[in-house]
């Protein structure tokens, strides 16, 4: 009975890492890594979603204003199994688009612009970081598996 509980719970269940790049031009427009997957039981998982995160952030101290975008997404849809105790990878390739800002814009258009332009943007605390999310859809499972990596976008 505990076993089943543990299994239901995903315990020792599926487990995912990502395998991502260290970093990734923005000018490439898509982010191609691995999903890497282990369990210590045999599981089927049904789906993957992942997505790219932009964590917009500006202002200092207590004005500080935080945003959260999603700027690239897919679902895989295709069913696997994985075995116990072995490693299964899927590749998989998230296009996105940055949207960018007037400054932004300017920053890159404007090269005598550009110091002035960064200089304003640390004067007010601007700054974007940005992260891959992965949720599995594992069957017979209540808590799904998560994973989320930092990605560095140049």
């Amino acid at each position: 009975m505990f076993g089943k509980v543990k299994k239901w719970l995903g315990i020792e269940g599926a487990k995912m890492e990502l395998i991502l790049p260290e970093e990734i031009f923005e000018s490439a427009g898509s982010i191609t890594g691995k999903v890497r997957f282990r369990s210590m039981n045999e599981q089927k998982v049904v789906s993957v979603s992942l997505k790219l995160v932009e964590k917009y952030s500006r202002g200092r101290r207590k004005s500080k204003l935080v945003d959260e975008y999603t700027i690239g997404e897919i679902v895989l849809t295709d069913s696997f199994v994985i075995p116990a105790n072995e490693f299964v990878e899927i590749d998989f390739s998230i296009p996105f688009n940055i949207v960018k800002s007037e400054m932004d814009e300017m920053e890159d258009k404007n090269i005598f612009a550009a110091g002035l332009v960064k200089a304003a943007k640390w004067a007010s605390g601007v700054n974007s970081t940005y992260r891959v999310e992965a949720k599995a859809k594992v069957e017979g499972v209540a808590l799904d598996p998560f994973v989320e990596a930092d990605l560095k976008l140049v």
